[in-house]
């Protein structure tokens, strides 16, 4: 069994992720989490406190997705790292969508949460990119993610009901990176 404040999170997680940030409360949370109430305010007393362990734990989750995801190397070339990130996206969009979701949700309440994990992986892809000899890497990076940011809303949000083209995906990031 999962430790408590682990069970409580990932509620929290799940909650804000259906909810919003408006419907992130203990009450909500000891109910998604199927404790029984008072249980997420013996350990948060606040909601601060709450919102603020929500975001480590996101960290946490967003680190072990991306050690999961991360190939064993620097891609090859520009088609692997394409094909490599546009893997990424779906999985985001698709089995870790709640989490996607709860990103978000969070990072609209509060835009600096997510601005160390923007940077690092902006930071990877300009090295790899620069590895690869891409011109501009810096540049080319931050196109490319903010691409995959915008492909993975439009998953989320207006092409729901689609199912995500990896190919296509891999294309565009092809063509940012003039490949």
């Amino acid at each position: 069994m999962p430790d408590r404040r682990i069970q409580l999170l990932d509620a929290a997680l799940a909650v804000v992720a259906d909810k919003g940030m408006k419907g992130l409360t203990h009450r909500a949370v000891d109910g998604a989490a199927g404790l029984s109430q008072g249980t997420t305010s013996n350990y948060y007393r606040s909601r601060t406190a709450l919102v603020e362990a929500v975001l480590d734990r996101l960290l946490e989750l967003d680190s072990a997705l991306l050690a999961n995801q991360a190939p064993a190397g620097p891609p090859r070339d520009i088609g692997e790292l394409a094909r490599q990130l546009a893997a990424l996206v779906l999985a985001l969009a698709g089995q870790h969508a709640g989490l996607t979701r709860a990103r978000l949700t969070l990072s609209l309440d509060r835009p600096e949460s997510v601005t160390a994990g923007h940077f690092q992986l902006v930071g990877g892809l300009e090295q790899a990119l620069a590895g690869l000899g891409v011109p501009d890497a810096r540049a080319r990076a931050r196109d490319v993610a903010d691409y995959g940011d915008g492909v993975l809303l439009h998953l989320l949000t207006v092409r729901r009901d689609e199912e995500p083209d990896a190919a296509a995906i891999a294309a565009a990031v092809r063509r940012l990176l003039g490949s």
